[in-house]
């Protein structure tokens, strides 16, 4: 009986700590997603493409992603300052692009505050037709391509490419679970040791 109860606590509060990632964490993804992008990601386009389009769900007002690019060599390609029109859509220059694999890499803000990075991967073929900017794009006047910031300046506001509050949620229930498993593994080993009776003289 007693080691049914501990294997009941200890099933409460996995599910407890279930529940807490749901609610502490999905929200964060849900409410800054990428909807579309251009280059979109696993697509090809020519190395003639000079503008990058990333459209977002929401982002918090007053602010405008942070959009890197390495290229096929592993060298990071000059991207221009984003802009940001109809408060959704993220416009940036970049200089021509490498045939090749190439991953971009940004870093948004949430309405309620919260940052993360993410990133995808795209190819660059010579042969392919160089994609144009949409007409949001189109009517902004970009910033020339410069070259792009350290990643370690780009990871200020993350941890282990999280926004800092979904991360600390996740690291708490982590260590909650480490003690708690703990815990249980030692009252299990305790219950488990059998009761020496002396014998009656």
């Amino acid at each position: 009986m007693r080691g049914l109860r501990l294997l009941r606590a200890s099933a409460a509060l996995l599910g407890c700590l279930g529940v807490l990632l749901l609610i502490g964490g999905t929200p964060a993804y849900a409410h800054t997603a990428l909807k579309d992008a251009t280059p979109a990601p696993g697509s090809t386009v020519g190395t003639g493409t000079s503008v990058i389009e990333l459209i977002f769900a929401q982002l918090k007002p007053g602010t405008t992603p942070k959009v890197s690019l390495v290229g096929p060599d592993g060298t990071k390609v000059p991207v221009g300052q984003p802009t940001v029109a109809d408060g959704s859509v993220t416009c940036a220059a970049v200089s021509p692009l490498q045939a090749g694999v190439n991953t971009l890499t940004y870093t948004v803000t949430a309405t309620d505050g919260d940052t993360q990075t993410n990133a995808f991967q795209f190819q660059v073929a010579d042969s392919a037709q160089a994609v144009t900017a949409s007409a949001a794009c189109k009517g902004l006047t970009l910033s020339a391509p410069v070259a792009a910031t350290s990643a370690s300046t780009e990871a200020d506001d993350t941890i282990l490419g999280l926004g800092r509050t979904t991360a600390l949620i996740v690291l708490a229930a982590i260590a909650v679970v480490v003690v708690g498993g703990g815990l249980v593994a030692v009252r299990a080993v305790r219950g488990a040791r059998p009761t020496g009776r002396r014998k009656a003289v």
